[in-house]
This record gives structure tokens, C-alpha cells and sequence, in this order.
């Protein structure tokens, strides 16, 4: 059997209609499969080799990875991604899930800060390691456009826009490579436009906290605009899913429907979770900056005493 949902030329085979069950049962795709065990691993072989070391990595950091990666493999290799391909509502739940919120907990994962203390530094000077050639990617001139927000929130709202109202969805969504290649893109444009602003790993744009949030919302209500497209529309607006199989027993228009909403809802949800990290991260360098102002106090104190003495000394001195 196809995993894929899909008989022969991509027609969609018949599947039972939809409950939580059959959608979250395993039914694994073998790229995404194989790229979550990965990543998992190379994630573990980098904390395993800082603790050999006995340099410590956060817990909290690991826990975020590994539920991000969970997260992908979620939405990718169970049920899910089978009824994606005949339900515009569970396709835009992956959708939202591998664009909005996976991205959000791999970052928060750090795994490019992992990468940098765990890669080993070239034996030689001038030799080009692992870890080399990842700085010379992160100080590329590529890097710093496809993380700019002059590129990211554009790129963020066409892949609703420019993809979902033109033929590029049918055509992705007709063949396994096309629909795989789809979902890389989606967890990609996440990365890049989060990266950024969650500002957890060193990247070629570090903008302040106020920038970040409006670099936040600048997307959003874009985002919630397509939702609400979706939800209000009168006719079915993505063609591949205009007939959905009568063994779904689903109508095609409340699916679209359906799938507006949770577009719409969604757009607030990663909004929350990042504006809570900022925050949280604002208040952790005020707080740093507290402690350095403090102990630069203590040690002017520290001088103006010792003067005040050596005055003192020298009255006494005089004085006899």
C-alpha cells in the first residue's frame, strides 16, 4: 500500500472518515521519518560529547529539541499526513504545526549553539572542519539575506498567499517529491523568519528586543487575514481538495471552512509562545546588566574607600 494517501496518478484512495485515532496512528514517510531519528541523533551525539568534556547543556534546551522534532514527526508520520492529502483541515494543521510551531521549539532547542561547542576545531590552522565551514555559512552574505526581515516576512506571507490561490499547491500536491518538498519549505521559511527573533543562536542579525517584536507582528496579521479568507469564502478556493473522497463523508466547502479557522487560530498561538521567550530573555539581560552595573559600583566603592584611607593615612602622617 501507498502511504501517501494516494492510488495511482495521485488520485486519493479511499479512506475511513476522520477521527483522532486514524489521524495520530502511526503510518510513517520514510524522508521524514529518517530525518527526525537524525536529527535526534546528531542533537544527542552533540550534549553527549559536551558532557564528556564536563561542560554541562541546559536540560531545558535538550527538552525543547526533542519535543520540536516530535512536533515534525507528528504532523509527517503518523495518520495525519495521510488525511492531509484529501483534507484541506488536517493538511493546514500540518501546515501550521511544521511552520509556526516546530520552528519555535527546535530554535529554542539551540541547536547552532550546540553545533559550535561540539564540532571539533580544525587540527590545523587555515583547515576547513565542520565547525569552520558552519561559521563561514553563518557569516555568509547568503545567510545575511535569507535571514533578514526585508526577505523573512515577505517569504513568510507569500508561502500562504502565492502558494494556496495558484496552481503551484495542485501541482506540489499531485506527487510525493512535490508534497515532501512542500513541507520542507513550510519548516524552513519557520526557521528563517523565528531565527531572528528568538535570537537563542548566534545568526547574522541580532536586532534589539522592540524590533524583534514588531519583526513578530508584522507577520501576523497577514497570517490571521488568510485564515479569515478561508473561513468566509463561498466556493472551494484549492482545487486539489474540491472532491474530497465520499468515504470521508466531508464536505468540501465546511472543510475549507474549518481549515480557515484553525489557520486563523493558530496565528496567535506561536505569537504568545515567542513573545513569552522574549520577554523572559528582555528580562534575563536587564538583570545581567543589573548585576555588571552592581559590581562596578562595588568595586568605584571599593577605590573611593581605599583613597578615603589613604588620606586618612596620610593626615596622621602629617599630623605627627
Amino acid at each position: 500500500m501507498d502511504h501517501s494517501g494516494h492510488g495511482m496518478h495521485g488520485m486519493p484512495m479511499d479512506l475511513p472518515p476522520f477521527t483522532l485515532g486514524r489521524g495520530l496512528a502511526f503510518s510513517p514517510d520514510t524522508f521524514f521519518l529518517v530525518g527526525c531519528l537524525l536529527a535526534l541523533g546528531l542533537y544527542a551525539w552533540g550534549v553527549a560529547r559536551l558532557r564528556g568534556r564536563g561542560d554541562s547543556w541546559p536540560v531545558g534546551r535538550t527538552v525543547f529539541f526533542v519535543v520540536g522534532v516530535l512536533s515534525v514527526a507528528l504532523v509527517m508520520c503518523t495518520g495525519l499526513n495521510d488525511y492531509g492529502m484529501v483534507m484541506f483541515s488536517v493538511h493546514m494543521v500540518q501546515h501550521m504545526v511544521i511552520s509556526m510551531l516546530s520552528p519555535i521549539l527546535l530554535l529554542l532547542g539551540a541547536p547552532v549553539t550546540l553545533a559550535l561547542r561540539a564540532l571539533p576545531v580544525a587540527s590545523r590552522r587555515g583547515d576547513k572542519g565542520p565547525r569552520e565551514l558552519l561559521l563561514a555559512l553563518l557569516h555568509s552574505r547568503y545567510m545575511r539575506i535569507v535571514t533578514h526581515p526585508a526577505f523573512t516576512i515577505p517569504l513568510f506571507i507569500a508561502s500562504l498567499y502565492a502558494l494556496y490561490f495558484t496552481p503551484l499547491f495542485d501541482f506540489l500536491m499531485s506527487s510525493k517529491p512535490g508534497h515532501i518538498a512542500m513541507m520542507v519549505h513550510f519548516l524552513a521559511v519557520g526557521l528563517v523568519f523565528f531565527w531572528p527573533i528568538m535570537g537563542v543562536d548566534p545568526g547574522p542579525h541580532r536586532p534589539g528586543y522592540v524590533m524583534r517584536m514588531l519583526e513578530l507582528f508584522a507577520g501576523m496579521p497577514f497570517h490571521a487575514f488568510f485564515g479569515i479568507a478561508l473561513m468566509m469564502a463561498t466556493e472551494p478556493m484549492v482545487k486539489v481538495y474540491e472532491n474530497p473522497p465520499a468515504s470521508l463523508g466531508i464536505d468540501a466547502l465546511a472543510d475549507q471552512n474549518a481549515a480557515g479557522g484553525i489557520a486563523w487560530a493558530f496565528s496567535e498561538i506561536p505569537s504568545v509562545l515567542v513573545l513569552i521567550a522574549l520577554v523572559y530573555q528582555w528580562y534575563r539581560s536587564e538583570q545581567r546588566q543589573a548585576v555588571r552595573k552592581d559590581r562596578a559600583a562595588d568595586r568605584d566603592g571599593d577605590k573611593e574607600l581605599a583613597a578615603y584611607n589613604a588620606y586618612l593615612a596620610s593626615l596622621q602622617a602629617r599630623g605627627q
